[in-house]
């Protein structure tokens, strides 16, 4: 841990994951659920808690049961939940899904017109702690309201070390696809690193050809790209070579929340300064992991089970 706070900040979308207890059932016929914390900042500062890293989250819920629920199990996961404010004008989303393995898992959200995190405010957190934390991790969802993006901008601008982007892009919450594009493409210059799938690399470029893409985006700033591709690997770029990662082969239950996984075991992996195939190999491991069960932020693995199954040293 940093002296003055925490190592990682995780900044960005929460929900209420209301999981059904059945698969390969459409929502119209599922009966029970059960909820999970979840979204982008709720997976992937669990999954650094579980890999003992001191976390802090900044993002904002709703005055309500949910946001209840989300803060007492982000706080027993161990993390620092002094930056999650509390909006009182707007409930705390929910997210429904179905899950059809071992690759369609539709989601049905709750968050539009707008929603908590989607209001947070510079306002609401210490910019100058985020500003000094060792990584600063943000995302492209983050961005798809002014206030939101003001707040993100802010802290990626004022941060003083590594900051990590996840490119984030869900289509329902944007108004077009150049607003997204536009969007990201305006915070890259003060990433260090970007994590994203082929689709996401698209749709934050506009080119169709990935490799062309990832150029893109690299000449923006950013001095590592790594591109996700599910049960294909992913890609390491650094510098001006590409390396590819296999893949972890398990029999996949719920695709969601891997991405969140692989996130929190590279940022792992940058914080205590291991290399970095090492560490794509690890995230790989960990979104295989998650992707085997049904939850998201409670399927994140733990240090001792990502240890064993692929050392730091290897």
């Amino acid at each position: 841990m940093s002296s003055n706070g925490p190592d990682v900040v995780v900044m960005g979308r929460l929900s209420a994951d209301i999981y059904p207890t059945q698969l390969r059932t459409a929502l119209r016929d599922q009966r029970t659920f059960t909820r999970y914390a979840g979204g982008f900042a709720g997976n992937v500062s669990t999954g650094l808690a579980r890999l003992e890293v001191s976390t802090a989250i900044v993002s904002k819920v709703g005055n309500d049961g949910h946001g209840e629920f989300i803060r007492d199990f982000l706080s027993g996961e161990g993390v620092d939940v002094r930056w999650l404010g509390i909006e009182h004008t707007l409930n705390t989303p929910v997210v429904f899904c179905e899950i059809w393995p071992p690759d369609r898992f539709p989601l049905l959200f709750y968050r539009t017109p707008t929603c908590p995190d989607w209001e947070l405010r510079t306002s609401d957190f210490d910019l100058g702690a985020v500003a000094d934390a060792p990584v600063l991790l943000a995302s492209g969802t983050g961005l798809a309201r002014e206030n939101s993006r003001v707040a993100h901008t802010a802290a990626l601008q004022q941060h003083r070390n590594t900051a990590i982007v996840d490119l984030d892009y869900r289509p329902s919450f944007w108004v077009n696809p150049d607003a997204y594009r536009d969007a990201i493409q305006a915070v890259l210059p003060r990433a260090d690193i970007v994590v994203g799938n082929e689709d996401e690399v698209r749709a934050a470029t506009g080119l169709d050809d990935p490799r062309k893409g990832i150029d893109r985006l690299r000449s923006l700033g950013p001095a590592v790209l790594i591109l996700k591709r599910g049960g294909e690997g992913a890609v390491l770029f650094d510098k001006d070579q590409g390396l590819e990662v296999p893949p972890v082969r398990m029999e996949v239950v719920n695709g969601l929340g891997a991405g969140d996984a692989f996130l929190a075991a590279v940022t792992r992996g940058v914080l205590r300064g291991i290399e970095l195939p090492t560490a794509v190999r690890q995230a790989n491991w960990a979104g295989a992991f998650v992707a085997s069960q049904i939850p998201c932020s409670e399927a994140m693995p733990f240090l001792k089970d990502l240890e064993t199954a692929v050392p730091s040293a290897s």
